[in-house]
């Protein structure tokens, strides 16, 4: 261990760039150099007691600490009473690279105190706009004030602040003592701890430091003044600040504190009164706050991904602190190597020789002392991605911000609900995954059943951590296709869950009740009530089905009534694949097919454009509701319907025309009275617009009916060519839509025809006008025959 320093009265103020890696290791060496007895760091005071665990093996960077209110009120949502605003919640990340993280470490495994100053977390979340200023861009992202880096970045001719402070401060931490002095242009002032310390090492750790406050009092003393709001909130943070240090210097005469760069003018001598602070910090609003600890990931911490107080580029920035910096290029380029290989892309080890060879040539031309980000990515694309921008675009996302994901230990306080999912993810082995991947569940298999339960009661409680991939196996069948992606964001609704209960299927149970109250249609609750039954919650399924009887009995909208129905349909369909039996949803199913059946003859009058597209949409729905419940006699009901609107003239063409589809797939028209209704409507007399919809209405969805039906496409096509240059302009718009929605392969067979329709020699094989001599085709016949292998019959 060094030798402790003369104790001072001066506190060790380590102003620092949040979530720089030079920083972090400038901040290890100069605590381990000056020995302190007490560790302040930039941070929320709620957040002592969890100090501890930072030393706990279980610990791994990226984190977060959280604080949230535990007895505010859930505002209710716009229009009704659900709960859908989230409450305020605030962030404090640290990567492994994050100077304050690197303090914590430090001063947990040397046993040292460390309390956090800024305002209390209680403080900061009382008001409405707390969310947003808790970024904890302390040392600024944009403007003069809010970017001092970026200030003395553009006094030193850089246009790119994070560059400048790679070249000065990052690459440097690890230089000679003086080089670090170049952020002042001299050696700048330098604590003295006395004779019986180790004087230089204690010198060239602090003298970073020294130079850096000096820079940004400077900085501070030129900047424009900021907004009033803005003011007040920085002078309170900054009294709060003072008053962590004043109390820490009664107790401790070595007093280390690690602040955003910003604020360390602010804490240097002479301070302001304590009068003072305190003035600027009493009678200010407060809510009962916790904190906790939680995991985050480097693409949180990126600023691009819509953290505003991150880095661009987390992955590399932990790849400079956790790499000796004499190999850290080409360390680099080997793991970028690496994950091309993964993908299947050639990437030999003479690339990698190369491609560190072209970077250290480029940080000598560019003079720089050592090749940064910006060489290296050059270097990546020009000689491992051989300039293909989508190969480079692939080491960014996996490298340069990076897929790493923290942890916490077990013991981590935190809300029940929150140890209910993380129990539940490792009995089911579903880790929580920062990196999108899909998996399919068959549903006969007991653990693939539970882990669908899982993922539809956390998606009722808004944690989207699955996405369910409708298209991928068929809906309702025995198999699921998921896409889970774990998100930080998902600690916060956690919190907000508990206020429902202290499980999952608890909370889900009450949240889905509260849903079902607050619908504000048909069609919502009837989706509720298949989330219900896939989720498997018969604690809440009561009170959705209470009220779904309430706006059935209320709702006389044929239209409501059609949107509700395929939902049902579902779930009653495949209830017993989730070993579920639901009586009271097939006689609700039945009466609203009947409801149906009684009111959509009126519902299809009188309908403009817009109308008519929106019904024929409801009308495929319901019928594949239909079809999908397979009763004899509901399907009958339906298909009676359907036959009296297939030949009404009062409704709108596209209606028409799709009924008369439906009938026809369902073998209830036969193709010869298709082809005369089709012949009827594409008549001279009949409007063309009004054709043109009947057309869109009947050609929708599948082609092979014009692919294999002569008689139908003759019908078409000359209708087509029938209809004057004036009117074509009209309904081009409608045929391309219809014919647009089939497959290449169907168009390309349609097209063909279409062609031949006009040579009936042709289309009956006759080739004599071809242009091809038979006579001297046999010749050649035998030679094809053996080059290809073919035997002689």
């Amino acid at each position: 261990m060094a030798t402790v320093a003369e104790p001072s009265t001066s506190p060790l103020l380590l102003g620092v760039r949040h979530h720089g890696p030079g920083s972090a290791r400038a901040v290890r060496r100069a605590l381990s150099a000056c020995q302190p007895q007490v560790v302040l760091i930039e941070g929320p005071p709620e957040a002592d007691p969890l100090v501890p665990l930072a030393g706990d093996e279980h610990m791994r960077a990226p984190v977060a600490l959280l604080g949230y209110p535990v007895d505010a009120k859930r505002a209710p949502a716009p229009g009704g009473s659900g709960t859908d605003r989230r409450r305020p919640a605030a962030f404090w990340p640290f990567g492994e690279f994050s100077p304050e993280w690197q303090a914590l470490r430090w001063a947990v495994a040397h046993e040292v105190p460390v309390h956090f100053i800024d305002l209390p977390a209680a403080v900061q979340l009382a008001t409405d706009d707390a969310p947003r200023r808790r970024r904890r861009d302390r040392d600024g992202e944009s403007g003069v004030r809010t970017d001092p880096i970026g200030t003395l970045a553009a006094a030193a001719g850089y246009d790119d602040p994070e560059r400048w402070w790679e070249d000065v401060v990052e690459h440097r931490f690890d230089g000679p003592a003086d080089a670090a002095a170049s952020l002042a242009g001299g050696p700048g002032p330098v604590h003295d701890h006395g004779e019986h310390g180790d004087a230089v090492e204690v010198a060239a750790a602090l003298r970073p430091f020294a130079a850096i406050a000096e820079a940004m009092a400077e900085v501070r003393a030129q900047a424009a003044p900021a907004p009033e709001a803005e003011r007040i909130e920085e002078e309170r943070r900054e009294a709060a600040m003072r008053s962590g240090l004043r109390a820490a210097l009664r107790d401790h005469e070595r007093v280390a504190v690690v602040c955003g760069a910003w604020h360390v003018p602010a804490l240097t001598a002479p301070l302001p009164t304590a009068t003072a602070d305190a003035r600027l910090l009493r009678g200010l609003p407060s809510v009962k706050v916790a904190m906790t600890w939680v995991p985050w990931t480097h693409a949180r911490l990126a600023s691009g991904e819509g953290y505003g107080a991150g880095v661009r580029s987390p992955g590399w920035y932990h790849h400079l602190f956790t790499t000796p910096p004499r190999q850290s290029v080409a360390r680099w380029l080997v793991r970028a190597a690496g994950v091309l290989r993964r993908d299947g892309l050639p990437v030999s080890s003479a690339h990698v020789i190369e491609a560190t060879r072209l970077s250290d040539a480029l940080a000598t031309m560019r003079g720089r002392p050592v090749p940064g980000l910006v060489e290296v990515t050059d270097a990546a694309l020009a000689v491992l991605c051989e300039g293909d921008p989508l190969r480079l675009d692939l080491i960014q996302r996996r490298l340069v911000i990076g897929e790493r994901l923290g942890a916490v230990p077990g013991r981590t306080p935190g809300v029940p609900i929150a140890r209910d999912v993380a129990a539940s993810q490792r009995r089911l082995r579903l880790p929580p995954e920062p990196v999108p991947r899909e998996i399919d569940l068959d549903l006969r298999r007991e653990i693939d059943l539970e882990r669908s339960r899982l993922l539809h009661r956390l998606g009722l409680l808004g944690v989207d951590w699955g996405v369910a991939l409708v298209g991928r196996r068929g809906r309702g069948t025995f198999w699921e296709s998921w896409r889970l992606a774990w998100q930080p964001e998902f600690s916060v609704d956690l919190v907000e869950a508990s206020a429902y209960g202290t499980t999952v299927r608890d909370a889900a149970s009450t949240r889905v009740a509260e849903q079902a109250a607050a619908a504000g249609s048909l069609a919502g609750v009837a989706a509720l009530v298949e989330r219900c039954l896939l989720a498997e919650l018969p604690d809440g399924l009561p009170a959705v089905l209470a009220a779904l009887d309430e706006r059935m009995a209320r709702d006389h909208d044929v239209a409501h009534l059609m949107d509700a129905l395929p939902a049902l349909a579902r779930t009653v369909r495949y209830g017993d694949v989730r070993r579920t039996d639901l009586p009271v949803l097939r006689h609700v199913t039945d009466g609203l097919i009947t409801r149906i059946a009684v009111g959509l003859p009126a519902a299809v009058a009188s309908l403009d454009d817009a109308a008519a597209a929106a019904m024929r949409d409801r009308i495929d729905a319901v019928h594949a509701a239909v079809a999908l419940l397979d009763q004899p006699d509901l399907t009958a009901r339906w298909h009676e319907v359907l036959a009296t609107l297939s030949t009404r003239d009062d409704i709108h063409g596209l209606l028409a025309g799709r009924v008369n589809r439906l009938l026809l797939d369902a073998e209830l028209l036969h193709v010869a009275e298709a082809g005369r209704r089709m012949a009827l409507v594409l008549t001279v007399g009949v409007p063309v617009a009004r054709a043109a919809a009947w057309i869109e209405g009947f050609l929708t969805g599948d082609g092979l009916l014009l692919v294999h039906d002569e008689r139908l496409l003759r019908l078409v096509d000359g209708w087509l060519t029938g209809i004057p240059a004036e009117a074509f302009v009209e309904v081009l718009p409608l045929l391309r839509r219809t014919f647009s929605e089939y497959p290449a392969p169907q168009r390309r067979q349609i097209g063909e025809r279409a062609v031949r329709l006009g040579d009936p020699g042709r289309e009956a094989g006759d080739r004599a006008d071809d242009g091809v001599d038979d006579e001297r085709g046999d010749l050649v016949l035998p030679t094809v025959a053996a080059l290809l292998g073919w035997t002689a019959s």
